[in-house]
């Protein structure tokens, strides 16, 4: 199972890359994989408040539907538009074209409560 070591991760299997004063999201291949064919993501505004902990969007498989959870709190900068048309990139590439959003954290030290990769992969082992 693919968990790069230059994310940070959430219990509920969101990641956070750190770009400059900004953070990229998305979710893990773990997630992708549980969820199976991804056929619909629902995102927030641009512009708008986020919290972290608080569901920001939603995600849709053939399986079942799933919240999205903010993993750090701030305003939502950039939405991945083309999740809208083609939401199979969530299971193709969940850290690459797959991401969701980009937020800008209101609060950065909220980033020292992600899991390292490390702690994120013992959640994940059954």
């Amino acid at each position: 199972m693919s968990i790069p070591a230059n994310l940070k991760y959430t219990s509920e299997h969101e990641w956070v890359r750190p770009e400059g004063d900004e953070a990229v999201v998305g979710i893990t291949f773990f997630a992708q994989d549980q969820l199976g064919d991804v056929v619909y993501v629902e995102l927030p505004q641009v512009g708008r408040e986020i919290t972290a902990g608080q569901p920001f969007g939603v995600v849709e498989s053939v399986k079942s539907v799933s919240e999205l959870y903010a993993p750090l709190s701030g305003v939502v900068t950039a939405i991945n538009e083309p999740l809208k048309n083609a939401p199979e990139w969530v299971n193709q590439d969940p850290y690459g074209t797959g991401w969701m959003i980009r937020i800008r954290p209101s609060n950065p030290a909220e980033a020292e409560t992600l899991l390292p990769p490390e702690a994120y992969a013992a959640l994940t082992e059954h």
